[in-house]
């Protein structure tokens, strides 16, 4: 690409664009590569790159925070529960104040300030194939993109005798008073370099970030603790922040950014940006979704378009922006509540890695839609902090094994987050659910990883050491357990047998079994067996906990009680039709307590697998209509654009595939909850969990579906027809034809 080349305009599906800079930053365009993101407001005469990085996380205390030394008063605590002492587990406490995860933070932002110079025909985009964010005007431009190549900010400004004042500014929402901020500014032969280093309040922890300046004509002034261009081409800007403890040698992370440009002579903007598609362009074209929208609509700019709640071409572009989010923000970490941005110090619920919902629903479509790099970055968030797991099942439960925490602020795995309201530490289904989705990778790609093989079997001696307890039945009894974030209608928190307890102990204890062959295997599907059935309660519906006595609470945003609808195969309306019966009443009389985006797609999830299309419609079109979403297409948690949020964003493309298309080891079903809004379209790339890759495309009249199998494999397909088996053949493209949908 030559120094005066712009990108062509991204698609109308694969992009999206406003008239006007941001003014909030939350409206601001997003890039990223799963370790900085930058976000970008694209105003011609003042402009904003807010800079974020995974790592930065603010030092509260908690850093050295350790899980509660509690196993000694297990077994009393089980005693007190089996006996029917229903508030037993408000004590089961070191008695510690609720302590919040180190919170997300931005770093800082890169400032260019501009003479204003009568601008016109202004038009800010971003392309989501290529991950370029560009503002554009008359004389003027700016492209910002996050490389993944080599770990980069990448920003671009051209205009004919550019004059600019560039500084890096830590001044950004809710920044603490006493951050310890020092700036410098050098001019070398390769360009000025500036520099922004901040120390945390009380702390012997800092971060670092460094600019490389290469200015193409003109003259270039040191104006500390910026600089000065005046009458230049072009300036291209560098960037990269460090999260540290002591010094950080900015000399050589300069270095190491002037090392990135190409030799003289070559464009470098183009060098650079042919690096980053490689792999970015690469990940985001794998999987696309068609709708039958009007191209008048398609073209409409982003905040247009979200005053259309019922447009397929709203839903096509949320569809794209939403793998692009993902994809942007899973790297070294999975994306965070805020995916890998804010703009404020002050971010909602820490920005943390909330496990017991949130990181799991952002990251549903990741399997099936063809984004194995945000599964490597959740087994790299998983993975990382096993020894954290092991502390916790010692510490609280006596046990050997691991056991997950439910928020985490991507440094420690400990469990310390709980309170009287929100015993999370008594939460053992967490281990199973962060690892299903690394076991469905698995089983995608038709291999087992060593590091998973091995995880799992620590699930398993976790529950052969919790599970000790039986009911006058002889099955083994979940106790303490607890049900995120919900309580019984008349008892507290902490109870026995919570739904989501059994399902994911029955599945851990099953999927250890089936990756570790031999005596261990058959000890774990004993242990298994002798787990409870689930329980109906009297109003037909899957009770939250299987405990007789325990009655429900139904106004509430989670649904942890369908675990075994989703992501688990375990209740299912082919194989346990009775049990599915049950979890669709359950999921009639769910209420949607505070409108919270995660619970709404998270009932559309559970409603796809039972089969549930105006269900889904109906939870799907709340968000839509809910003004949930702002002019970057990032999302909110409550209507009305209320915190900034990534839940909708990401969660919106896996809603769409599992009414579409759904796959088990030995299953595909085909149009499983095709919304009646959604007559016609064509969904691309889809991986299932036998091995195939599908294209499904579907109208009033007809439905085709190419399968691509890379094994050989007997599948059960299916269809608004019915069921029969289907035989594929490794490389062999199966074609199917299915009637009027």
């Amino acid at each position: 690409m030559s120094a005066g080349a712009r990108p062509s305009r991204p698609s109308p599906a694969h992009g999206t664009w406003e008239p006007l800079p941001a003014v909030r930053w939350e409206d601001a365009f997003l890039s990223g590569n799963g370790r900085h993101g930058a976000m970008v407001f694209g105003d011609p005469n003042d402009d904003r790159v807010i800079i974020t990085h995974h790592t930065l996380v603010r030092p509260n205390g908690s850093e050295h925070a350790r899980p509660p030394e509690l196993a000694a008063e297990l077994p009393a605590l089980q005693d007190r529960l089996l006996a029917g002492d229903v508030t037993a587990a408000e004590g089961f406490t070191d008695g510690r104040p609720l302590q919040w995860v180190q919170p997300f933070h931005p770093a800082f932002q890169v400032r260019l300030r501009r003479p204003a110079g009568g601008e016109r025909g202004y038009r800010r985009s971003v392309d989501f194939t290529t991950g370029v964010a560009e503002a554009v005007c008359t004389g003027w431009s700016s492209r910002v993109f996050v490389s993944r190549a080599d770990d980069a900010i990448v920003q671009y400004v051209t205009s004919p005798g550019l004059t600019l004042d560039i500084t890096l500014d830590h001044r950004l929402p809710g920044a603490p008073d006493g951050l310890r901020v020092s700036n410098g500014v050098v001019l070398t032969p390769e360009g000025a370099v500036l520099t922004l280093r901040a120390r945390y309040p009380g702390s012997d922890r800092a971060y670092t970030g460094v600019t490389l300046a290469v200015v193409t004509g003109g003259r270039t002034t040191l104006t500390p603790p910026g600089m000065r261009v005046a009458g230049a081409e072009s300036v291209l800007l560098l960037t990269r922040v460090r999260r540290h403890t002591g010094e950080l040698d900015a000399v050589a992370e300069a270095q190491s950014l002037r090392d990135l440009l190409p030799p003289s002579g070559e464009e470098p903007y183009g060098s650079l940006l042919e690096r980053h598609l490689d792999l970015h362009r690469t990940a985001y074209a794998r999987a696309s979704l068609t709708l039958d929208a009007e191209e008048a609509e398609r073209a409409l700019p982003g905040s247009e378009l979200l005053k259309r709640p019922k447009s397929p071409a709203l839903l096509e572009r949320l569809f794209a922006a939403g793998r692009y989010h993902l994809l942007s923000s899973s790297g070294m970490l999975p994306p965070r509540l805020t995916g890998l941005w804010t703009g404020d110090w002050d971010t909602a619920w820490s920005g943390a890695f909330t496990t017991d919902a949130n990181l799991n629903l952002q990251t549903a479509s990741a399997v099936a839609g063809a984004l194995p790099e945000v599964v490597e970055a959740h087994a790299a968030l998983v993975h990382g902090q096993l020894p954290h797991w092991r502390d916790n099942a010692r510490a609280i439960f006596g046990a050997r094994g691991i056991v997950a925490p439910p928020h985490t602020d991507g440094e420690s795995g400990h469990t310390y987050h709980f309170s009287r309201e929100y015993p999370l530490h008594l939460w053992t289904a967490g281990a199973d659910w962060l690892l299903k989705p690394l076991v469905d990778h698995d089983e995608t790609r038709g291999e087992h990883d060593p590091r998973l093989k091995h995880a799992l079997a620590e699930v398993a001696r976790f529950y052969e050491d919790f599970l000790t307890r039986t009911d006058e039945h002889g099955h083994l009894v979940v106790v303490p357990s607890y049900s995120p974030e919900n309580r019984p209608a008349n008892a507290s928190w902490g109870a026995l047998n919570a739904a989501m307890d059994l399902s994911a102990a029955r599945h851990a204890l099953l999927t250890a079994a089936a990756y570790h062959p031999g005596p261990d295997a058959d000890h774990w599907r004993a242990l298994a067996e002798r787990l409870p059935p689930h329980r109906v309660n009297d109003d037909g519906a899957l009770a939250e906990w299987a405990w007789p006595g325990l009655d429900d609470t139904y106004d509430h945003r989670h649904l942890s009680h369908l675990y075994g609808v989703w992501p688990l195969d375990e209740i299912n309306p082919y194989d346990t039709p009775d049990l599915a019966a049950a979890a669709h009443r359950a999921l009639e009389l769910r209420g949607a307590e505070n409108d919270s985006a995660h619970g709404y797609l998270h009932h559309a999830l559970a409603a796809a697998r039972l089969r549930d299309g105006e269900r889904v419609a109906h939870a799907l079109g709340r968000v839509l209509e809910g003004d949930f979403f702002h002019f970057s297409l990032m999302s909110a948690h409550y209507p009305g654009r209320d915190v900034y949020n990534a839940d909708a964003a990401h969660t919106l493309p896996a809603v769409l595939i599992e009414t579409l298309i759904q796959s088990t080891p030995d299953r595909l079903v085909l149009l499983p909850a095709l919304p009646a809004a959604l007559p016609k379209g064509e969904l691309r790339g889809v991986r299932t969990r036998f091995g195939a890759e599908v294209d499904l495309s579907w109208s009033p009249q007809d439905a085709r579906a190419v399968i691509r199998p890379t094994r050989t494999h007997r599948i059960d397909l299916r269809t608004c027809s019915g069921a029969r088996p289907l035989s594929l053949r490794a490389g062999e493209d199966c074609v199917l034809t299915l009637g009027p949908q």
